[in-house]
């Protein structure tokens, strides 16, 4: 496998160059990988500007940058929701240049590829971390590759390897651990075996119940993809098993305990966290910041506002409402949250047509790539993770690569 793959397009080989470099370094270094992938993306604009302004899904980004950066204007705190405005604009920006350079089937797999082997490293520092209490802040390349690893993991106990909380390592889990089981699926390699075991090990280790269903509802998803029919009730038994340990009434609760070990059961049911405080609570962030939206319909509080209000009112600090939905509609106002999902999810659909264009030997690479971009946006349910700039670029490569794709 050559290591920079020849692009069809060869005006753009320097840039599918670079895009593959930076994809490769973005999980270590959001400044290398990220800079990489935007200057790659401000090349393309300057080549392709007048097509890929016409266009109207980057026409449909504009707008929805547009009214964000209106909802922004009004805010109480103006410095802090502008300054939030980095967490969309520049990625509405890199999305559509890379759903022009991300074209083929091959190109989809050389990228699964390169986050694939990246997850070696990540959860090797991460089991070191977590197993052997090493941590740390190493630094390399002159500090332009800077981690903070926590002996022990952070919070104490879950894995967070180099992306410093475990909640973000279960985000990038829930698109490296489909990417390696899709690849594994289509090339049957003992290694690539060997990665989707190391993978789903530290899935585990994160503690994160929301990776843990992504990663069964992905075995199931692919399963029925495959066509075997014993492998899904095989995973159903098992997720019937777990979930009556943790939440079957007894005596059935107890037989079950005797199988499933207290660190799934007892995590699923949060008896591990039993004493959690009210305002610590999911429910209770989503029913604030519901309330946030109907006081603010329109134009929401500005984003980072979430935050102050929780804080000022609740007494604990939390980032954000663990909702991304809930999150834009009390910060930008309900117009500019169903605009984007409104967009995302129009991508998202318009994938089953694609995706039945295709050759029935390229059809499954581009599945495990819809299925990798759903698996964001599920998570994107319970957790906010894009204030990490590598994941949040990570779910915009994957939604340009299922946008534009054409078969070979």
């Amino acid at each position: 496998m050559n290591l920079l793959q020849p692009h069809p397009d060869l005006k753009f080989q320097r840039h599918w160059n670079l895009a593959q470099i930076g994809l490769f370094l973005l999980p270590f270094s959001t400044f290398l990988g990220g800079t990489l992938i935007l200057m790659v993306a401000i090349a393309i604009w300057s080549r392709k500007f007048s097509s890929l302004s016409r266009e109207p899904v980057n026409r449909g980004f504009a707008i929805l940058g547009l009214v964000m950066i209106a909802a922004a204007w009004f805010a109480d705190d103006r410095g802090s929701a502008l300054l939030g405005l980095f967490n969309f604009l520049p990625f509405f920006f890199t999305f559509a240049a890379l759903a022009n350079l991300i074209r083929s089937p091959q190109h989809l797999t050389r990228i699964a590829w390169i986050w694939v082997i990246t997850s070696i490293p990540v959860t090797v520092i991460g089991i070191l971390e977590l197993l052997l209490n090493l941590g740390g802040s190493p630094s390399l390349l002159w500090g332009l590759i800077s981690w903070k690893i926590f002996p022990g993991g952070n919070p104490v106990g879950r894995m967070a390897s180099v992306f410093e909380y475990a909640t973000i390592l279960a985000s990038y889990y829930a698109i490296v651990f489909i990417l390696s089981l899709g690849l594994w699926l289509r090339e049957r390699t003992i290694l690539l075996g060997g990665i989707v075991l190391l993978n789903a090990i530290g899935l585990i280790l994160t503690n994160s119940r929301n990776v843990w269903a992504i990663a069964v509802l992905a075995c199931l998803t692919f399963a029925l993809y495959q066509g075997w029919k014993k492998i899904v009730v095989a995973v159903g038994i098992l997720t019937g098993i777990v979930l009556g340990a943790a939440f079957a009434p007894e005596p059935l609760a107890s037989l079950f305990r005797k199988i499933v070990p207290r660190f799934f059961w007892a995590r699923l049911n949060d008896q591990m966290f039993s004493d959690r405080p009210v305002n610590q609570l999911r429910s209770t962030q989503w029913r604030f910041a519901w309330n946030m939206t109907e006081q603010r319909p329109l134009t929401g509080w500005g984003l980072r506002s979430f935050s102050r209000l929780y804080t000022e009112q609740m007494q604990l600090w939390m980032g954000h409402p663990h909702n991304l939905f809930f999150m834009l509609s009390s910060e930008s106002g309900l117009p500019a949250a169903l605009m984007f999902y409104g967009l995302v999810g129009w991508i998202v659909a318009q994938g089953f047509w694609t995706w039945k264009a295709l050759s029935s030997e390229n059809r499954q690479i581009y599945f495990t790539f819809w299925t990798a971009f759903v698996a964001c946006t599920l998570f994107s349910f319970l957790d906010v993770t894009l204030f990490d700039a590598r994941i949040n670029l990570m779910g915009w490569v994957l939604l340009a690569a299922i946008w534009k794709m054409q078969d070979e």
